[in-house]
């Protein structure tokens, strides 16, 4: 199995290098990544100040790890914060973001990778964002005995930790001192190979993000208010084609309301 993971982040890397050739997205994702150790080494490392580490795959996650975040940094400004992302998208919107003190791409996933990124920053705690599990740096992070928590999971009967064939998925999971997931059915999945004892619901932390957005309005004036008017107003992003096909349908029967 762990050959078989090894290969694939082979040719993961292989094919985004090919990639880069046409997709923009794809250039920034190996342009980023590009002499990473020597970039790393520039950021000076304070050993008075304990490292906090958190990884989000892209923007999304972000906003949902971003309260707790903000929490750390209110509650122990003496710490650094290291913020990691896997996709440009995140990155390349978050990359000046002033709530952390090193933001970056995380390494393609490797045993060499690991050691330089978790030896370099000696991360005395590591939070990981809803998903994207990474078997070698999660298995550094245990190896160092660095606490590992999840924050705001949501796991699904589909995915590996749940088949035949999901023992090295497995292993990830008993990288983390504690799993944080979204709802009672993550609870019951997690029950049935034997992560119940480590893990607990504490809902989604982007609903944490909407109230501070919420709390923190102001009008936005010209063309957009003139549109919204006094009409009600529905917002819609990251939005799935089966939902753009349900609001396109919403939004036709309800004229009244701006989308």
């Amino acid at each position: 199995m762990l050959f078989g993971y090894a290969l694939f982040l082979r040719l993961f890397s292989l094919g985004i290098r090919m990639a880069a050739w046409f997709n923009p997205k794809a250039k920034g994702w190996v342009e980023g990544r590009s002499n990473w150790w020597q970039r790393l080494q520039q950021f000076p490392i304070d050993p008075q100040k304990p490292v906090v580490w958190m990884h989000c795959a892209s923007l999304g996650e972000f906003e949902q790890g971003r309260p707790l975040l903000e929490a750390i940094r209110t509650a122990y400004p003496n710490t650094t914060l290291v913020l990691s992302f896997f996709s440009p998208s995140g990155f390349e919107i978050r990359k000046n973001y002033s709530g952390a003190d090193l933001v970056m791409y995380l390494p393609v996933d490797g045993k060499e990778n690991a050691r330089k990124l978790i030896g370099y920053l000696q991360p005395k705690l590591v939070l990981w964002v809803k998903y994207e599990y990474w078997y070698y740096y999660l298995l550094q992070l245990k190896q160092q005995q660095v606490p590992v928590l999840l924050v705001s999971g949501i796991f699904r009967a589909s995915q590996p930790f749940f088949k035949w064939y999901g023992s090295l998925w497995k292993k990830m999971l008993g990288s983390f001192e504690q799993l944080f997931v979204q709802n009672d059915q993550s609870i019951s999945l997690l029950k049935t190979i034997g992560f119940g004892q480590i893990s607990s619901v504490t809902g989604d932390t982007r609903f944490d993000r909407v109230c501070s957005i919420a709390q923190q309005w102001e009008p936005i004036p010209g063309q957009l208010a003139n549109f919204c008017g006094a009409h009600p107003v529905i917002v819609a992003g990251s939005t799935w084609e089966e939902d753009e096909a349900l609001l396109i349908h919403y939004a036709k029967s309800y004229p009244h309301i701006r989308f």
